[in-house]
C-alpha cells in the first residue's frame, strides 16, 4: 500500500466555499467593526419590475482601515461576535 501525502494546496481547496460581497460602508463608529450595506436588484415575482433591496452586514475590520463611504469587499468567516460573521478583505475604492 502506498501512502498518500496531502499537500497544503489540497487542504485549502477542501476548506469550503466562502461567500464574498461588495458594498458601501455606512458606519465605522465602532472599534474594529464596520457596517456594510449591500444593494441587490431583484425582479418582482408577479409583475417583473426590478426592485432594489438592501441589507446591512457587520464586518470585522482589524486595522480600522475602512471609513464611511468606502466601497469594500467582505468575506464570510467564523462568528467573531453575536452579529459579526464577515471580515473585511480589501478596500476597493475610497470615499471622495
Amino acid at each position: 500500500m502506498a501512502e498518500e501525502t496531502v499537500t497544503p494546496e489540497i487542504t485549502e481547496t477542501k476548506r469550503g466555499y466562502r461567500k464574498t460581497r461588495q458594498g458601501v460602508v455606512t458606519s465605522d463608529a465602532m472599534d474594529k467593526t464596520i457596517v456594510v450595506t449591500i444593494m441587490t436588484l431583484k425582479p418582482h415575482p408577479l409583475y417583473g419590475r426590478t426592485l432594489r433591496r438592501s441589507r446591512a452586514f457587520k464586518a470585522h475590520d482589524e486595522t480600522n482601515d475602512a471609513h464611511t463611504g468606502d466601497t469594500v469587499q467582505i468575506m464570510e468567516c467564523r462568528p467573531v461576535s453575536k452579529e459579526k460573521c464577515w471580515r473585511l478583505v480589501r478596500v476597493i475604492e475610497r470615499a471622495k
